[in-house]
């Protein structure tokens, strides 16, 4: 077996390539076994690998950037409730506490120790997105304790036996319990085949001390790592940016400091918690802030802990980044999605190179519930995601999520689901911010009430205030806006829905890179052509650029 100092670069590379296949494996398994179309279409999961010392080595390739940055500290937090000692095969860990976990309680977290020859060797862990976790998910809750049901540490199987008082208050507490259920059980058989594989590859590559492995490849991420941050110039480059919040806006203050390889984010004249529920839980911040960092610096090496030994991030206690407990978060994302533009934008004369403009993030997305015509009781959600910020050389892509990757549901099997009919999915012209680059086109969703019963929606959305922005020049994308029946309706607000009644989403464009001016005539005359550009807008945003450019009708 080899130990200690017998690992050449070659074995490394070999192992930690399996490690990441079997992540994606056991990923595909909770996928297919998945009962929620949130899982199963929109991949709103992750999956890794933690050794016994609950270092991060290995991911599911297809996962949410928070899920993977907080799972390490999540199982922190259960091993001082449950020491590797007290832990038997067979048993798994669950918690979903907004502020040791991905920062709300929608996101359950959950953890399955590895035993070989009677010891713990890793953790295989997974955090899913269910939609309905209890209470009623509103956007005027003053404490966490109004946002839902709050599941402490604890073990949801025991030797492989479920736990039934949890499975208890689970079924009295959700609306569609089965669902739930359906996906943890789904995780259950997922760890099974993780584990089977895991000790099949430790054999088959004979590894007898995966601590040491493990310390190696955290080692090998961090010195890329650092190598990149030290070819950068030491000094601090600040941002700040404007949240359109709720009476008022918000801001988020952020400083990029470099000292040779180390790097910190410091969130520092951040504007104050409030009591609405976009407060972001340090757990995210700390996360998406170490995400983009990666993004920037070193978006090759392979994800693990070891790549952000470097990075430290800071906030004041209290402060919306970093609120203290119980301040309401359950659309901590209205504030988190932010702190990869920002940091971006700090950074964008240092590394023009390795930046991307704002995207028509925070993610936007729709929480409708009533009954379905035989009286069963539904609750669904669907996602909308912006225009991509332009990119240093190519212009942003339309719809895609940015910093969170979740897909989206397909139409057909959402309308099956519940009684909504989409109308309309289309891309809205003159939406992506101008540039040499242009920001991505946003689109318009719209859905019309097929039930003869109301039907209650809950949105909270970003972006309507103060679009997304552009950078070295570029110019901001289009700003989201929401109707009924043709009316504005506030951004952030739940109210029931008669039949007949119809919704529009107008989501928000991504932000240009680069001055106008520059533009390529060739691109401008593109998108004329195809109608993400009108006449009209072409003026106004290019000027004599437009010149003897035709539109193609």
């Amino acid at each position: 077996m080899l130990k200690s100092g017998q690992f050449s670069a070659l074995q490394v590379g070999v192992a930690w390539h399996r490690f990441n296949g079997l992540m994606d494996e056991t990923a595909q398994t909770f996928v297919r076994t998945s009962f929620s179309s949130v899982v199963r279409d929109n991949w709103d999961l992750a999956v890794s690998l933690m050794d016994r010392q609950g270092r991060q080595f290995a991911q599911s390739s297809r996962s949410i950037p928070s899920f993977i940055g907080t799972m390490p500290r999540t199982l922190a937090v259960m091993l001082q409730r449950y020491p590797k000692e007290t832990l038997n095969p067979g048993d798994v860990l669950i918690s979903n506490d907004g502020y040791h976990g991905t920062g709300h309680l929608n996101d359950i977290t959950m953890a399955c120790p590895v035993f070989r020859q009677g010891r713990v060797i890793a953790f295989i862990s997974s955090v899913f997105h269910t939609v309905d976790i209890g209470g009623a998910p509103s956007v005027d809750a003053r404490d966490s304790y109004e946002e839902g049901l709050t599941i402490p540490v604890a073990k949801i199987l025991r030797e492989g036996v479920e736990n039934e008082d949890i499975i208890a208050f689970l079924n009295e507490n959700l609306r569609s319990p089965q669902e739930t259920l359906g996906d943890i059980r789904a995780q259950f058989a997922a760890y099974k085949i993780g584990i089977d594989r895991l000790l099949q590859i430790l054999q088959d590559e004979c590894i007898d001390d995966l601590d040491t492995l493990v310390e190696e490849i955290l080692d090998r991420s961090e010195s890329a790592m650092r190598r990149t941050i030290e070819a950068a110039p030491d000094g601090s480059y600040r941002d700040e940016i404007l949240v359109d919040g709720f009476e008022e806006p918000l801001k988020i203050c952020c400083e990029v400091r470099i000292q040779g390889s180390d790097l910190t984010v410091d969130f520092a004249g951040t504007s104050a918690q409030i009591r609405r529920p976009i407060n972001s839980a340090m757990n995210f911040t700390r996360a998406y802030s170490a995400y983009a960092v990666k993004c920037v610096f070193d978006p090759v090496t392979p994800n693990n802990d070891g790549s952000f030994r470097p990075i430290k991030i800071t906030a004041p206690q209290g402060c919306l980044v970093n609120p203290r407990r119980p301040a309401p978060i359950w659309a901590r994302h209205l504030s988190g999605h932010y702190l990869p533009p920002v940091i971006f934008s700090a950074l964008a004369k240092l590394m023009p190179e390795r930046i991307i403009a704002d995207c028509g993030s925070p993610l936007w997305n729709v929480y409708f519930s009533g009954n379905q015509p035989g009286g069963e009781r539904f609750m669904k959600m669907f996602f909308m995601n912006g225009g991509h910020g332009a990119r240093p050389h190519q212009d942003g892509p339309a719809c895609l999520s940015f910093p969170s990757n979740v897909a989206t549901v397909p139409i057909e099997e959402f309308e099956n689901s519940v009684p909504l009919l989409i109308t309309e999915k289309s891309l809205i012209p003159d939406s992506g911010g101008a540039g040499k680059f242009r920001g991505g086109p946003a689109q318009r969703v719209s859905f019309k009430v097929m039930s003869d019963q109301p039907v209650t929606m809950t949105i909270r959305h970003e972006r309507v205030k103060f679009p997304p922005r552009g950078l070295l020049g570029g110019m901001p994308g289009a700003p989201g806006r929401e109707y009924v029946n043709g009316k504005r309706i506030p951004a952030k607000v739940r109210l029931d829905l008669q039949p007949n009644d119809a919704v529009i989403f107008d989501t928000p464009g991504g932000g240009g890179m680069g001055r106008p001016g520059e533009r390529n005539p060739a691109q401008l005359r593109a998108d004329l052509e195809s109608g993400l550009v009108t006449p009209a807008g072409a003026a106004r945003d290019y000027g004599d650029k437009t010149v003897g450019v035709k539109s193609g009708g």
